[in-house]
Order: structure tokens, then C-alpha cells, then sequence
């Protein structure tokens, strides 16, 4: 559960609106496995991931990036039931893929860089408050079912 104020929602689904999540997650994606090349492990399938043109040129990253977004904007919909809302990927990442939990932090941190690059002053440090106690929300709820 995530606790905001009715001006941080307010601010996280104003800025919300204006994501492409195609374009964002790709790059948030894109950037988790450049600045973290360890977490690449999960992604053998991929293909080429073995320089930033490889992984940001890839369509794979792309589609994945958009997928864990959507998966994002739907956990926005659920604040205060994010463990339920993502009980079934993390289930998925902890018992089949074996993710390191710690993984969805670094994702979180590396969206809300992501976002700050893309809307400059629209994100503003309120802004940003909010999206931190969302990211960590979610890394708490998909680390959930790991023992």
C-alpha cells in the first residue's frame, strides 16, 4: 500500500497522462540493463545486448519495456492494493525466473530518471516525491512472494 496525498495522486496521474509507455519503458528498460549490465542475466533471449546502441536499438527491450509499464500504469489503478495487484509477477519472477528482488528497485529508481529527463520542470521535486514512494510501493510488492 502506498500512501499519498490527494495532491501527490493528483501529480502522479497528471504526469501519468502524458507517458507514452512504449517510449518510456523501452528507455527505462534500456537503461536498467546499460547502468546495471548484471541484469542482463534475465534477459539471454533477447539477443544482442552487448553495447547501449545494441540494447536501446533492440525491439525486444522495446516490447518488454512497454510491458512492464502497462504492468506499472495498471499497479497506479491498485495504490492500495499493490500486493495483490502484482501477487501473481511476483510470484512469476521469484519462483520461475528468479529475479534478485533487488532488481525492481533499480527499475523504479531508473524510471524516475527516466521520467525526469523526458518532462523536465513538469517534474518538479514534488513530483518526484511522489513517484519514489510509488516505485518503492511496487519493488515492496513484487519482492513480496520471495521467501
Amino acid at each position: 500500500m502506498v500512501h499519498l496525498t490527494g495532491e501527490e495522486k493528483g501529480a502522479v496521474a497528471g504526469l501519468w497522462g502524458k507517458v507514452n509507455v512504449e517510449e518510456i519503458g523501452g528507455e527505462a528498460l534500456g537503461r536498467l540493463l546499460v547502468v546495471y549490465p548484471w541484469t542482463q542475466r534475465f534477459f539471454d533471449s533477447f539477443g544482442d545486448l552487448s553495447s547501449a546502441s545494441a540494447v536501446f536499438g533492440n525491439p525486444k527491450v522495446k516490447s518488454h519495456g512497454k510491458k512492464v509499464l502497462d504492468s506499472f500504469s495498471n499497479g497506479l489503478q491498485h495504490l492500495d492494493n499493490l500486493k495483490g495487484t502484482f501477487a501473481k509477477l511476483s510470484e512469476l519472477h521469484c519462483d520461475k525466473l528468479h529475479v534478485d528482488p533487488e532488481n525492481f528497485r533499480l527499475l523504479g529508481n531508473v524510471l524516475v530518471v527516466v521520467l525526469a529527463r523526458n518532462f523536465g520542470k513538469d517534474f518538479t521535486p514534488q513530483v518526484q516525491a511522489a513517484y519514489q514512494k510509488v516505485v518503492a510501493g511496487v519493488a515492496t510488492a513484487l519482492a513480496h512472494k520471495y521467501h
